[in-house]
Order: structure tokens, then sequence, then C-alpha cells
């Protein structure tokens, strides 16, 4: 094989689609910054040149994307012009993926299996004790690091956080209810940017912590809209949070009073537990529904 050094464009060379090479995001971000840091790679990725004339990455596909986020314009690779076999390519990516990192095994195993080339398989340097583990491996298994993320950081100033804050504890428990998402998908970011982008427009402001409050506070003076989430929900064991019926979590004193006479009342004429003391108000509102 015939190999030679090559200074690129790293966003114009095509990353592979399928990689059983996968970084956790605290190592991807340390790379990150380690190459910002250099102001170049420490190691070079290997390229093939493909017939459209661009450039494949088969090894050092996180370098090469560390390196685009790090805002480099080129970087030096090592490549070949020698027309490689669909095998060829996967055992040299399974044999050259050096740079620190885990494989996942479900991806190794279909790449693995893929190649049938029998000298191709034993080029790729997986060893008795791999392939036995790859064995018991799950093809349907999915690797976190293998998806697709960014981390965003908005920074408050004091007062502002402590208003965030007060704002979040109270949409988290309007929203107790809810199933918990820890991932979204990049059209809903895209659609919270939307959010953002218009709620800085109508007031005016351009700084992201102050627009990220104001939506807060939208929610916040919103919360009755949440009685959407659990309208068309069959009665059973669900409990939604009581600021989702009246709008806010806290009520002047005066009315508090007032309920919690009617509570007492109704309790112990009804025999309701302490821990249902909801009972009694779902009680007085049937009774006011039926006109008594």
């Amino acid at each position: 094989m015939k190999v030679y050094t090559l200074e690129i464009d790293p966003r114009k060379i095509k990353l592979l689609e399928l990689n059983a090479r996968y970084m956790r995001h605290e190592e991807f971000k340390q790379l990150v910054d380690n190459i910002r840091r250099d102001g170049q790679l420490s190691s070079t990725p290997f390229l093939c040149k493909e017939s459209d004339g661009k450039y494949l990455c088969l090894s050092g596909n996180h370098r090469t994307k560390a390196a685009i986020e790090a805002g480099l314009d080129k970087i030096f690779c090592l490549a070949t012009d020698d027309e490689l076999t669909q095998d060829q390519k996967i055992a040299i990516q399974l044999s050259q993926n050096a740079i620190s990192g885990q494989d996942d095994p479900a991806t190794l195993k279909l790449l693995y299996e893929s190649i049938l080339d029998t000298e191709m398989k034993k080029y790729s340097g997986l060893d008795d004790k791999t392939l036995e583990l790859l064995e018991k491996i799950n093809s349907t298994s999915i690797a976190e690091a293998n998806l697709d993320f960014k981390t965003v950081q908005i920074v408050f100033l004091p007062d502002e956080l402590e208003a965030a804050k007060k704002s979040i504890d109270k949409v988290k428990d309007a929203a107790k209810a809810a199933d918990e998402s820890w991932l979204t998908k990049k059209s809903d970011y895209e659609n919270w940017l939307d959010t953002q982008e218009v709620v800085s427009s109508s007031y005016g402001v351009k700084n992201v912590a102050v627009a990220f409050n104001l939506i807060l506070k939208l929610v916040e003076r919103n919360l009755t809209q949440l009685q959407e989430g659990y309208e068309n929900i069959e009665a059973g064991r669900q409990y939604v949070p009581i600021s989702t019926v009246i709008g806010r979590r806290k009520i002047p004193v005066t009315a508090a009073k007032t309920i919690s006479k009617a509570i007492a009342k109704i309790q112990g004429e009804n025999d309701i537990k302490d821990v249902e003391l909801w009972r009694a108000i779902e009680i007085l509102a049937e009774k006011y529904l039926a006109g008594d």
C-alpha cells in the first residue's frame, strides 16, 4: 500500500457512518481542549481516496471531529490512493483505531461479521478472547457515546440565578406527573432556539440567561395549560401537582384558612385519611357540580 502525507481541511473529510470506536463525552471534550491548546493534532488520521475524489477517514474519526470542533482549518493526515475493497477498509478501520476510547461491542460485532475475506478478518487484529465476547453481544444494543449531542451552558448573574432556580423548581413541581426525558431530538432543540429568539426579540434582550428566565416565567404564569397532559389519561394511581389546577403554588392566607376548615369538616364526615386530603376538595367540587 502506498501511503503519503496530506494537509487538508478536516471539514472536507468524509467520516465513517458506522464506527465501533467511541469516546465518552468527557474524553471527547478533553481531546477538543487539547487540540485547541496545541493548535494541531498529536497523531495523524488515516484516509483513503475514493472514486469521487473525496477522502474517507478510516482511522481517526474522533480526532477529525475534534479538530473541527477546535476550529482547525488544516490538519495533517496519512492517506492512500490505492483502490481498497470494502473488506480492506473495514479491516484497516478496526486495526488502526489506536486513539483513546472504547469499542462499542455491538457495532464492533456488526463490522467484523461484515468482512467476508478471511485474510482481512485476520488483518483486523481481533483476538480469540475478543471474538468470544462478541458472540455474546446483542447487536441491537446502542452505545451512549455514539449519540450526537452537545452540552449547552448558560451563565447567570447571582440575582438572575436565584430567580431561575425558583422558576425551575416551580416548573419541576408542575411537571412531576409527566415522564422524564433525558434526551431530545435535534428538531426539539431547534424549536427551543426559535422560542428563545422570539422571547428575546419581544422583550428586547440579548442575554441568553435573561431570555431563559423570561421563558420560565411565561411557563409559570400558564401552569394550568399543563392540564392537557392528563385530561385524556384514565383514572388510576397517577398524581398531578395541584398547581396545574389552580395555576399557582401559593394561595392567600385567608383562602388557606377557609379551605382548611372545609377540608377538616369533610374529612370528619367521610373518614378521609390524612394522606388523602385532596379527596375532601374533590367531594366539595362534586357537590358543587351536582348543584348541592
